[in-house]
């Protein structure tokens, strides 16, 4: 396999990782055990970015539709989640990676929230990639949470209707700060967007693979991103004019 070029690398890779149950299905095991192998590879995958320069990796962990799941499920998957935080942080701390939450996180558990705080307060001081996990995360209602806000700082007069901008409101979103994703790969071999960063993902190119997540390795983050790198991103504007600007 030819190697990958760093100066082609996406500066933000948004990942679906979907297929935990299905490869746990496959092998008459029980859902929560393909979730505990998801793990594993959420941890090869953190660090195989953080090891090529990624500066923002992405990862959907559980959506708000997440919620209407098996009561058994969702308590194991937050229990799981508490877990994971607690005990990535010394990693993250050694990889110089930062750590961030996007979505409501006041529908999380309490407990949840505190190894959240803690992780994010212990990593806060990092310089290198931004891991950000999308909990009780849904777009368009992160979409819809972002227009009260604005439609609210508009009525008390701090936002003026005449100056809003695609730049202003993409400030109002979980994701303000953050750059757009280059590149979105999703797993197990389902080709939609699942309420997924929808706003951002206007211009990012996308990766489907068949391969369920817990199998998802170096090999498969490497193909993904030689996908990526063979790739023109004309944004609207065509080859010839790219050819021109560069």
């Amino acid at each position: 396999m030819n190697r990958l070029k760093p100066d082609k690398m996406p500066r933000h890779l948004a990942i679906i990782m979907d297929g935990n149950g299905r490869w746990a299905k496959q092998r008459m095991l029980q859902r929560i055990v393909g979730h505990q192998k998801g793990v594993e590879a959420v941890r090869a995958t953190v660090e195989e970015c953080s090891r090529l320069g990624i500066g923002f990796l992405t990862l959907f962990a559980f959506s708000a539709e997440n919620w209407l799941r098996p009561k058994t499920e969702v308590q194991a998957l937050m229990a799981l989640l508490k877990k994971y935080i607690r005990s990535e942080v010394p990693r993250m701390m050694r990889n110089n990676v930062r750590f961030g939450v996007i979505g409501n996180r006041e529908d999380l558990p309490a407990s949840v929230n505190r190894e959240i705080d803690d992780a994010i307060a212990r990593t806060a001081g990092n310089t290198g990639m931004l891991l950000t996990l999308a909990l009780s995360y849904g777009s368009r209602q992160e979409i819809a949470r972002a227009a009260v806000r604005l439609a609210a700082d508009a009525v008390a007069g701090t936002v003026d209707l005449a100056t809003v901008s695609e730049e202003l409101f993409n400030s109002y979103l979980f994701t303000g700060g953050i750059p757009d994703p280059d590149l979105l790969i999703r797993t197990s071999g389902e080709m939609r967007i699942s309420n997924f960063l929808l706003w951002q993902l206007a211009y990012t190119e996308l990766y489907f693979t068949d391969v369920n997540w817990p199998e998802f390795d170096r090999t498969e983050l490497h193909k993904a991103l030689k996908d990526y790198q063979e790739r023109e991103r004309r944004f609207g504007l065509t080859s010839d004019q790219l050819r021109v600007c560069r």
